[in-house]
């Protein structure tokens, strides 16, 4: 039996995709914004998106659009990012941009003429993996990071972003707020691999977004006294390494009793050496749950601990937040509206809404712009890790469940 001209596009489109960046060894992704990865996959969207006739732009942030017709306001735009977390999973994100491309050729097949404007757009450096801070190609479009401290932040090696985007062929001086941009996106819908199980519990191939968990990212740095490991007596020790160790202890145990979520992903050591004691430690936190009181409930507390314990042990910290995301609560009526414009097809039938902990670039564009999110079966349940999954087939009906929800805003009242 022939294969469903979707599923074989399907499979061509990710298959060009599938090399970039990944680690053979492990099957993860390092796909760092602005980077040599970052570059080809960058090259890979503009293809992609000629080979369809669209005309693609890139916009002052680095955020590259690739429009069916001309580019005006109040358009139907959609798609999702293509950089990964350090040993990131193969679906976060490319799905999103694969889907939407694929959606492009389902309605042309279909006869579909859009009636508004309609683009596709691969967001800038979603994950934040190099520079610190998520979703830095839509806050920086939409103004929800000031620029000056946003092209100041560096990676591990002391880049800028102003840097790395100069060196990207992006001009930082055109860098922050673009209000044309802004302008021209009347709705936006995010297709996203389920970073979680509730599509796999409820046995549903697809579903929409309700929310996204209010969570943020906070800068907790140690700094001690660098010694002989050997020589150096415990008592005469002002090891960081220490207020670190009770700061991921103590953190855990807080978010259990608050009904949270803390994460210490991300640790330097300076100067990390086996032999010497530590003289800074750098780590990175982040912290989510389902009500803002909570998480700064628990930040506040995890900071007490981080102070109470740095002080115990003859060591500095000092605290700062990196990235604050609110509550997000999807437009009601565009949800609404891609849910009943999904459901008739088969095999969804009713449309789960769930909501997420996870960050997207729709959360940031929700407080400017309507947006929705449709989400995709991941079996495994298992994100930002190589164990991220989703089966062709449900891929497919989700490309199926895009193309549906952009005809009803194409051609709808």
């Amino acid at each position: 039996m022939p294969l469903d001209p979707t599923t074989s596009d399907f499979r061509t489109l990710w298959d060009e995709l599938a090399p970039v960046g990944r680690d053979r060894r492990t099957g993860g992704y390092a796909r760092f914004a602005w980077t040599r990865e970052d570059a080809t996959l960058r090259e890979w969207f503009v293809g992609a998106a000629r080979a369809r006739g669209l005309d693609v732009e890139v916009d002052r942030n680095g955020n590259l659009w690739a429009w069916w017709g001309a580019p005006g306001d109040d358009a139907v735009v959609t798609g999702s990012h293509l950089d990964s977390v350090p040993g990131g999973g193969a679906y976060d994100g490319p799905l999103g941009v694969v889907s939407a491309l694929l959606a492009v050729d389902r309605l042309r097949a279909q006869g579909v003429v859009p009636e508004r404007p309609f683009a596709v757009v691969a967001f800038a450096d979603e994950e934040g993996a190099r520079f610190g801070v998520a979703c830095m190609g839509s806050r920086l479009l939409s103004g929800a990071i000031g620029r000056d401290r946003a092209l100041a932040l560096r990676d591990d090696a002391g880049v800028t972003l102003a840097e790395a985007l100069s060196a990207a062929g992006v001009d930082p001086a055109h860098a922050g707020r673009d209000e044309e941009a802004l302008r021209r996106i009347g709705v936006f819908v995010e297709l996203h691999v389920e970073q979680g199980r509730g599509l796999v519990d409820l046995d549903a191939p697809v579903g929409v977004a309700s929310s996204i968990w209010p969570h943020g990212r906070w800068h907790h740095r140690f700094e001690g006294e660098g010694n002989h490991a050997g020589t150096t007596l415990i008592a005469d020790r002002h090891d960081p390494m220490l207020p670190f160790a009770d700061l991921v202890l103590g953190g855990r145990e807080a978010a259990a009793e608050l009904g949270a979520v803390l994460t210490v992903g991300r640790v330097l050591v300076g100067p990390n050496g086996t032999n010497a004691i530590p003289v800074t430690v750098d780590a990175w936190i982040d912290a989510r749950a389902p009500e803002e009181a909570t998480v700064r409930a628990l930040v506040e507390r995890v900071e007490r601990l981080s102070r109470d314990a740095a002080g115990r042990r003859g060591v500095s910290v000092e605290v700062s937040e990196e990235s604050w995301s609110g509550l997000v609560s999807f437009d009601a009526a565009l949800r609404d509206r891609l849910a009943g414009a999904v459901a008739g097809l088969a095999p969804i039938g009713a449309v789960p809404v769930l909501g997420t902990g996870a960050g997207h670039d729709a959360g940031v564009l929700a407080a400017y712009v309507p947006t929705a999110m449709v989400f995709v079966r991941n079996p495994t349940g298992v994100s930002h890790s190589p164990a991220e999954h989703a089966e062709e087939a449900d891929c497919v009906t989700g490309v199926h469940a895009l193309a549906s929800a952009l005809e009803d805003l194409l051609t709808g009242e």
